[in-house]
């Protein structure tokens, strides 16, 4: 309540007239005339009215005290137990503040952010929640997380406002953690060729201690089991067992009572590089189509091939001299008895047993078994001498071919088609030209009739007859391409075909390349989202089943997206290491960093919002008690808050206010005024008049 002053005249009016006043007053008193006080005190009255003094008051309402709720709800929140104590203690704690008129809460709960790279960020979410109040109506700041917040700023900078920080702390006390991390590694490496990354198992809080056993496996096979120490780093040393991507996997074994098992396996993905894929082809006599093996083979600079072409059978006489027979003799036993196992592939076109005294003993083609058993490749390029007596059918090579002859050779055009397999596996899936019918590529002169094949049939020739039969052995992989007709494709006959990528894709198929895996099921990301392929030539595969890295696991249904390929897209609402399984199929994808601030500390702490408690006068409080929650009491105070309570959370009540409306009282208006200022005017007449 205040009063203020509206004159009726300006101010310079009013000046003058009290001077007037003033030397009136003056004189009356110097000669002593009667009534002098009395009209100094009219004319005051008269003076104070034309100022117009005003009694003015304003009505104002005190303003609510915010306190902001940060509730973490971040991946290292989402164990059981702490998950049930978060949403108890929000509980009591929404309870307590609601008996507190005055006081404001704001509840934020935060969730990670939608990065590559996951981590707890409350103090942010702190700031928005108060960007729109001033600093004096903040009353306080209420933390309910596990402690592991990533985003704070200096204890020694400006956090913006006053008042009392405190972190309500969920988890237990002496919590610890066990997680296996990869160190170093190559990204990178020659197939075949020896690597070597570090590893490391690291033990958080008061673990049991002791070695760890680490088990890692390539591509879903276990290659290692190594004990580690805690935070010792571990070296291991591996081969890199094909091109493409190899998914390593190590993993530690769950330690009873630890806080997460989510960090307890690690991923490292290293592409397969084959530095230079020996290829040996081996051509039983000159033929049309021998070029075209010959020219896709050395139109690839990363194919060392190896070729020979029997020019002439060693039965034949004609008295061509020995030095003149061939360029150099053919070294049969170093090819295949010393260096067979260094060829990554070998072709037999068109090869035949000749006579009584073959080019390759009967043991030979033994070995060439032996080597497709032990992991070889063996492509079989077939003509008509795979139907004849001297077919390598009749030699001990055939305890691997998928595909042996009948003895006839079926000699009419066709139109080589894929079959119902065909249409699925990837060799031959999508070929340029399949889809039409007849298919757009030119036409086949001639096939080898076979028993029916072992394996995938996936090209017909005419009718139903095995023209490329696929199929596994032992640990090895053969071919069988029952025509020597393809050479037309390279021709361009009839408008040619796709030969190039046929070929191709064949000598990968047998190099076990993994994209061209009939039956494959595998992962990628892109940002948040999950891709997962399964390729079958089976029918379909029924669901996947999703293990997330929180331990929760989804069933995903597959979506049909070609002929033998199925997908799921799906965006994921967490980060880690996930595990997708198809019957007897699994992969491994890691979503985000691996090297994520949210997974690098799980166990619950109140040493990182320690020292900011410390500075506001606040409190740090676990809120497990037995099998429920206890939270601290509040207390609300007003003024600066100049000690911390070691048992309650102390509140800064806020003094401000907003203004409603103003009330205004003129002093000298109405009676009240004209009383007033009669009753001088009287008193002043009355001391004259006697």
């Amino acid at each position: 309540m205040n009063i203020e002053l509206s004159p009726f005249l300006p101010w310079s009016v009013l000046a003058v007239l009290g001077l007037l006043a003033l030397v009136l007053v003056t004189l009356s008193l110097w000669r002593g005339m009667r009534g002098a006080t009395l009209r100094a005190v009219a004319l005051a009255v008269l003076l104070l009215s034309l100022t117009n003094p005003t009694l003015t008051q304003e009505d104002r309402e005190p303003l609510s005290t915010i306190v902001p709720v940060i509730v973490d709800r971040s991946q290292s929140q989402q164990t059981a137990e702490r998950t049930r104590q978060t949403d108890q203690a929000l509980q009591a704690l929404t309870d307590r503040l609601s008996r507190f008129p005055r006081i404001e809460p704001r509840i934020v709960e935060v969730k990670d952010e939608d990065t590559d790279t996951p981590s707890t960020r409350l103090w942010s979410s702190l700031n928005a929640a108060t960007a729109d109040v001033p600093p004096a109506r903040v009353g306080g700041a209420i933390f309910l997380t596990d402690g592991q917040v990533h985003d704070l700023p200096g204890t020694n900078q400006d956090l913006g406002f006053t008042a009392p920080i405190h972190g309500l702390i969920t988890g237990r006390a002496g919590e610890y953690d066990r997680r296996v991390q990869v160190v170093k590694a190559p990204r990178f490496g020659i197939v075949g060729e020896e690597q070597e990354m570090t590893l490391r198992v690291v033990d958080e809080g008061p673990a049991p201690g002791g070695a760890a056993s680490v088990t890692i496996r390539m591509n879903g096979e276990v290659i290692g089991t190594l004990q580690a120490n805690p935070g010792v780093p571990l070296p291991f040393r591996f081969n890199v067992p094909r091109g493409g991507n190899n998914i390593m996997e190590f993993s530690v074994p769950e330690v009873a009572g630890e806080v997460s098992a989510a960090n307890n396996r690690a991923v490292h993905v290293i592409d397969g590089i084959r530095q230079n894929l020996r290829v040996l082809l081996v051509s039983g006599e000159p033929h049309a189509g021998e070029r075209a093996w010959r020219n896709l083979l050395k139109s690839d600079a990363s194919v060392d091939l190896v070729h020979f072409t029997i020019l002439r059978p060693s039965f034949k006489q004609d008295g061509t001299p020995i030095n003149e027979l061939s360029l150099i003799a053919f070294p049969t036993r170093e090819l295949f008895i010393e260096k067979i196992n260094d060829f990554d592939l070998i072709i037999l076109d068109r090869y035949q047993n000749l006579g009584t005294t073959p080019i390759l003993p009967m043991l030979y083609y033994d070995y060439i078994a032996q080597y497709v058993e032990k992991g070889g490749a063996l492509l079989v390029a077939a003509g008509p001498e795979y139907a004849g007596e001297s077919s390598i059918a009749l030699t001990p090579l055939s305890t691997v071919l998928p595909a042996l002859p009948s003895g006839s050779v079926h000699n009419a055009p066709f139109f080589p088609r894929l079959s119902d397999e065909g249409k699925k596996h990837p060799v031959t899936r999508g070929l340029d030209g399949a889809a039409a019918e007849p298919p757009a590529w030119g036409r086949w002169f001639r096939t080898v009739d076979v028993d029916p094949p072992q394996g995938q049939t996936v090209m017909l020739g005419e009718g139903t007859r095995p023209l490329l039969v696929l199929n596994r052995k032992g640990e090895g992989r053969i071919a069988t391409l029952l025509s020597d007709q393809g050479w037309l494709w390279a021709r361009g006959f009839e408008g040619g075909g796709p030969h190039v990528a046929l070929y191709r894709r064949i000598a990968h198929w047998l190099m076990k390349e993994p994209e061209l895996e009939e039956e494959a099921l595998t992962a990628r990301t892109v940002g948040r989202t999950l891709e997962a392929t399964r390729q079958t030539i089976g029918d379909d595969p029924g669901p996947a089943t999703i293990r997330y890295p929180s331990g929760k696991t989804e069933t995903v249904v597959f979506t049909a997206a070609g002929p033998g390929l199925y997908r799921i897209e799906k965006r994921m609402d967490e980060t880690g290491l996930f595990e997708i399984r198809n019957g007897e199929l699994s992969t491994l994808v890691h979503i985000g960093n691996v090297d994520a601030p949210e997974f690098q500390a799980m166990i619950s702490t109140g040493d990182v919002l320690a020292p900011y408690a410390q500075k506001t006068r606040g409190l740090i409080s676990r809120v497990a008690n037995g099998d429920g929650v206890t939270i601290p009491d509040l207390l609300p105070v007003r003024g600066e808050v100049r000690i911390n309570d070691p048992n309650r959370m102390v509140i800064r009540m806020t003094d401000e206010t907003v203004l409603k409306g103003i009330d205004s009282t003129p002093l000298f208006a109405g009676f009240a005024g004209l009383a007033a200022l009669l009753l001088a005017i009287s008193a002043m007449w009355w001391r004259e008049g006697r």
